[in-house]
């Protein structure tokens, strides 16, 4: 049962307002006129307080939407109509905060006589801009369980590379933050009290042992900005992100790194032509599509490749043509197999054999990546570790031969 909020007159002409429980809209309606009122408005109700601040700020992950796609997929491809689909799903979905609710409101909009896209216009946050176009064309175009399992399926293969990464860039980030607390507790404690005990024996101090001390004195004077860097860098980004010259600059820095700059374009490369291939494939057109995918790109450098692109499309130059301008970004092999799908009328085909391609090669490089990073960190340790030894026993053994 539902809880659903009315505002009615009774005989006598007053306004009333309660809530009133029923299995849907229209039962609502029947159980209001049965009353003997007359209904003005009636609404699914709505949560206040506490309940709808716990709502609100609980978010729908990534996984629960990949999830979501692929069961309603399942759902819809056994034969199972969209609405009781939903309603399976709304119930699976008790106690999962905030995605819930969002299924439950999909849910009511779609018993309204709303589409599937229209219901997730409203969750666009969540879904995309591509995923909400990819499930209009499918509805219209009478394919939506297909267009479903084929995004559950793209939405899988990215979130297990997500893991990988994530994953293989545990060690390293674990190794480098020890380093830095390490590094704040010599710095702090350890480095002020040896720097009181040599003074007190009257040890001569070699170079390497006052640049150690005078470090440590830099970090005992201003500790308190160092918490502000990480957060003014953030501010920093925050506040380019609003600017696209600042965007672009910050993205062909990133892509000019060595390794690092390779995984992103494989990467952003593999994501884009898994979009652009799922797009043409649910029947939007390209340039709606490479539209789409310019937004989804995640790379200021690409969105405006893709862009360039579609206009050249637009002007009546072949896709490889088009392709082909942004080498820089795009290697030969894309252009290669633009340029086969384009000729075969397989375009989509194509993009999605391109994106699986890339998702390989993105998993190579996040292993040469981790490969690269740990003698880095090795190094820097034994350098460090090096420094230490020196500057801390050379005074010990300068007071030794005195006596």
């Amino acid at each position: 049962m539902k809880k659903y909020s009315y505002k009615v007159k009774d005989w006598s002409g007053k306004t009333i307002r309660g809530v009133v429980e029923a299995n849907d809209f229209a039962g609502a309606i029947e159980s209001i006129r049965s009353s003997g009122f007359v209904p003005l408005r009636v609404w699914e109700f709505q949560k206040g307080g506490l309940s709808r601040l716990k709502t609100l700020s609980s978010g729908v992950s990534k996984k629960q939407i990949s999830n979501f796609t692929r069961q309603l997929a399942t759902m819809l491809t056994a034969g199972l109509p969209l609405t009781d689909g939903l309603s399976l799903l709304k119930n699976q979905a008790e106690g999962q905060m905030g995605f819930s609710e969002m299924v439950e409101d999909m849910l009511s909009k779609v018993r309204g006589g709303s589409s599937l896209a229209e219901s997730l216009a409203k969750y666009e946050r969540y879904f995309g801009n591509a995923y909400i176009a990819s499930i209009a064309a499918g509805e219209e175009g009478g394919v939506l369980e297909s267009i479903l399992e084929k995004m559950a399926h793209n939405m899988e293969v990215e979130n297990e590379f997500k893991g990988k990464v994530k994953g293989a860039m545990i060690y390293p980030v674990i190794v480098v933050v020890g380093m830095i607390i390490v590094m704040i507790i010599m710095m702090l404690f350890v480095i002020p009290q040896l720097a009181s005990l040599y003074g007190d024996f009257g040890a001569e101090m070699p170079a390497v042992t006052k640049a150690l001390m005078a470090v440590s004195d830099f970090f005992r004077m201003f500790w308190f900005l160092f918490p502000l860097i990480p957060i003014g860098l953030i501010t920093v980004f925050r506040l380019g992100a609003s600017s696209d010259d600042f965007k672009l600059k910050k993205d062909k820095l990133i892509l000019k790194i060595p390794i690092l700059g390779e995984l992103v374009k494989k990467t952003t490369i593999a994501n884009s032509g898994r979009t652009l291939s799922m797009l043409l494939t649910a029947g939007i057109s390209l340039n709606e599509a490479m539209q789409i995918v310019s937004e989804v790109a995640g790379n200021e450098v690409y969105r405006q490749a893709y862009l360039k692109i579609k206009d050249r499309v637009e002007k009546g130059f072949s896709i490889s043509e088009s392709f082909g301008e942004h080498e820089e970004i795009f290697p030969p092999i894309v252009n290669q197999m633009v340029t086969t799908g384009e000729e075969t009328g397989k375009l989509d085909e194509v993009l999605m054999r391109v994106a699986d391609y890339f998702t390989v090669e993105s998993e190579q490089s996040v292993k040469a990546l981790t490969s690269a990073i740990e003698p880095m960190i090795i190094i820097f340790l034994g350098i460090g570790v090096g420094f230490l030894v020196v500057a801390i026993l050379m005074p010990i053994y300068n007071l030794t031969s005195q006596f």
